[in-house]
């Protein structure tokens, strides 16, 4: 995509989530962008239809998600992105990836890196971070470029709880 084209969709799509959570998203992006990377917000808002058929597909783990969540108006204020790099989408290295994850914890948020991972392998990827090692031998958990709010699980914003 180019870069224009990518600037746009991450407008588009940071227009689609909760205020507090977009300016994190906002900050995320600015900070991988400071270093060169091209994020590029691929999915943020998905309507229910959308969410349960990338559960059915195993690509999520719940029918309903914080990539669901509205107002009470019923707009699209997803607590949820999936941040890939527009430069590898299907394929994104280990560096982009760790680069990620830190600039996501950095902003208060949670990547899904260590999803899936056994403890020992989450401390690995916590080490690679601290020690800004982005080529660190790591395993990957199971949904890497996945980026969500932190402090309200899923029910509780169903029934309605958001962000500050």
């Amino acid at each position: 995509m180019n870069e224009t084209a990518r600037r746009q969709r991450n407008q588009a799509r940071l227009r689609e989530l909760h205020p507090a959570f977009a300016q994190r998203v906002a900050r995320v992006i600015a900070e991988l962008e400071d270093e060169g990377w091209r994020p590029r917000i691929d999915d943020a808002w998905r309507s229910p239809t959308a969410q349960r058929a990338a559960w059915a597909a195993g690509h999520s783990a719940r029918p309903w998600g914080l990539h669901n969540t509205t107002g009470a108006d019923g707009r699209p204020e997803a607590l949820a992105v999936d941040l890939v790099d527009d430069d590898a989408p299907l394929t994104p290295g280990k560096p982009y990836l760790l680069r990620l994850a830190a600039a996501a914890d950095a902003a208060g948020l949670r990547s899904g890196i260590r999803w899936g991972l056994p403890a020992r392998l989450a401390a690995a990827i916590d080490e690679a971070i601290t020690l800004r090692d982005w080529q660190a031998p790591v395993k990957i958990g199971w949904d890497p470029t996945h980026v969500e709010a932190t402090g309200l699980t899923v029910a509780q914003v169903r029934a309605g709880a958001r962000p500050r």
